[in-house]
């Protein structure tokens, strides 16, 4: 089987290495720092904003409806994006991309009723966790 990358998948994974390299990789010290000290890194917020605004957000997720913010790749397309973002276990945070959001956000697409998906698929799309209840 072949399976070059896309010229768009070459683009978007420039991109998100761009980023990466700038934004996220240098910050890994003090981010063991802060999540030692404080349980969490008090620059996720801002890290976060810089890669929606820069077009890096919810870019696992290929069946956004008009409207939902993300970037609709394929899963060959953005496999080469996770492994970027798989150098750093705490990286698809950034983009919105970690687990177990990303298979929620899924199933919310695919199996939740219309009032489900509002409840809980718009607040995981904006980067706030959502966990499944009883």
């Amino acid at each position: 089987m072949e399976f070059d990358l896309s010229q768009a998948s070459l683009q978007w994974r420039d991109r998100l290495q761009t980023f990466f390299d700038k934004e996220v990789l240098p910050r890994h010290r003090g981010w063991a720092m802060e999540v030692a000290a404080r349980g969490e890194a008090s620059f996720m917020p801002e890290l976060q904003r810089k890669a929606r605004a820069g077009g890096l957000w919810n870019l696992a997720l290929p069946e956004l409806a008009e409207g939902e913010p993300g970037t609709r790749l394929s899963n060959l397309d953005y496999a080469p994006l996770a492994e970027i973002m798989g150098r750093l276990f705490w990286a698809p945070e950034v983009f919105n991309c970690q687990a177990p959001d990303v298979p929620n956000m899924i199933a919310l697409q695919n199996c939740a009723s219309d009032e489900q998906s509002a409840a809980g698929c718009i607040l995981c799309l904006r980067g706030r966790r959502v966990r499944p209840s009883a």
